[in-house]
């Protein structure tokens, strides 16, 4: 990969890998030597509070840059504090606003760096790529712990509690961004090869359906947005439309198998009892209040059952106000990218925003502290007009020894 921008400290990088620590999540399979729960959460929390810290101490003087997303997702913080406020949730519902608000805090506060270039993109890859990288150490020190019979055989987190949705959605998005910086020849081949391949690997074991749809949809709007200006966009996205075609004829029992992963009809048709848990929320009775602003921050589940569903899970916990505004984030993120002129900041924008997007069908995140949020925060990252430069200058003291003719070479 290439170099961080000029101008952002290695500090950055920092900051972004604990907000990737702490969005992990607390929750998954066994791992190899058993980590208790409150230990985890205590790592991930305390991830949040280093990196806030941090990014003040990297920015005393509050230096920020306007953006609507941080400015709507400030508005959910507000939502949501409305919501928790009550305490229908407990008072795990503040605890969780507290949360959030240190993250929406933290990214704020590194929005001074938001110019529009790749420099976020790279973080993600590198944070993320190394998350799939103890991954893959777990499935080689464990394989029966990594692809165990209660998750159907799927690759799980081995030594960290991972799922595997987590795992193919951290594969789908790095691949995505990867191809998409080869392509803006940002990165070299064989760079790129080193994560593609083995995140290839891990996402086929996962099986994980969301994921690879996101993956695929998300790459082909992004390279669309590329093929007017771009020669390698098109001739990838070719080469891709083949090779698609071809492995459908040649292996359509096989990615049958895969995409099923051994379900019947009907259990997948209700999207693994997923709908059922849906009509369940919905149909349950609320009051105006509870309609409008949730019941608090809670757990993302509804009877005990996970409720995987972005917009059903912010109606219940912030009601139409969060879903409104997580409607908006989505909108104005895509509004904007739909306006930038092809680049490559914006593919890769419009590749995140579509994937988050496509995700919140079956996946839970938007309206609270989340890889998801993350993944929008780069997409705004890339959105960003590039910071107007300031005048050159010459230190007082260098100019001092320089001797008279030089200096007037240098005003001219």
């Amino acid at each position: 990969m290439d170099r961080d921008s000029v101008g952002t400290p290695k500090t950055v990088g920092i900051i972004w890998g604990l907000l990737v620590l702490n969005t992990l999540g607390s929750a998954g399979a066994e791992t190899i030597i058993p980590i208790p729960r409150s230990l985890i959460q205590l790592v991930t929390m305390g991830a949040l509070a280093v990196a806030f810290s941090l990014a003040l101490a990297l920015n005393p003087r509050l230096r920020i840059r306007a953006s609507s997303y941080l400015s709507l997702l400030t508005l959910l913080l507000v939502t949501s504090v409305l919501s928790s406020a009550h305490l229908e949730s407990g008072f795990g519902a503040l605890f969780r606003c507290a949360r959030l608000a240190l993250f929406v805090g933290t990214l704020w506060l590194l929005s001074r760096w938001w110019d529009g270039g790749p420099t976020f993109v790279r973080h993600h890859i590198r944070m993320y790529f190394a998350v799939l990288g103890s991954v893959a150490a777990g499935l080689v020190v464990s394989p029966g712990t990594a692809l165990p019979e209660l998750y159907g055989g799927r690759l799980v987190g081995a030594l960290w509690p991972l799922t595997p949705p987590q795992i193919g959605q951290y594969a789908a998005v790095i691949i995505g961004l990867t191809v998409l910086l080869l392509l803006g020849r940002r990165t070299d081949k064989a760079g790129a090869a080193v994560v593609i391949v083995p995140s290839l690997v891990l996402l086929a074991l996962t099986h994980t359906r969301t994921a690879t749809v996101g993956l695929l949809i998300g790459l082909a709007l992004a390279i669309g947005s590329l093929l007017l200006t771009s020669a390698a966009a098109r001739r990838f996205f070719s080469w891709a439309v083949l090779c698609a075609v071809a492995a459908a004829v040649a292996f359509s029992s096989a990615l049958q198998a895969w995409f099923l992963r051994g379900q019947s009809q009907e259990n997948f048709s209700n999207l693994t009892g997923r709908a059922k848990v849906w009509d369940a929320l919905l149909a349950a009775p609320r009051s105006t209040v509870e309609q409008l602003f949730g019941v608090g921050l809670g757990d993302k589940s509804y009877g005990g059952l996970p409720i995987d569903n972005s917009w059903l899970a912010v109606y219940q916990e912030q009601g139409l106000a969060g879903v409104a505004l997580v409607a908006a984030v989505i909108i104005v993120l895509g509004g904007v990218a739909l306006l930038r002129p092809p680049s490559l900041s914006r593919a890769c924008a419009i590749f995140l925003i579509s994937y988050c997007a496509i995700a919140s069908y079956t996946e839970a995140g938007l309206g609270d502290a989340s890889p998801y949020l993350l993944h929008l925060a780069v997409a705004a990252s890339l959105l960003a007009a590039p910071a107007a430069a300031g005048p050159l200058s010459t230190p007082e003291g260098l100019r001092r020894r320089m001797p008279r003719r030089a200096q007037r070479a240098e005003v001219i």
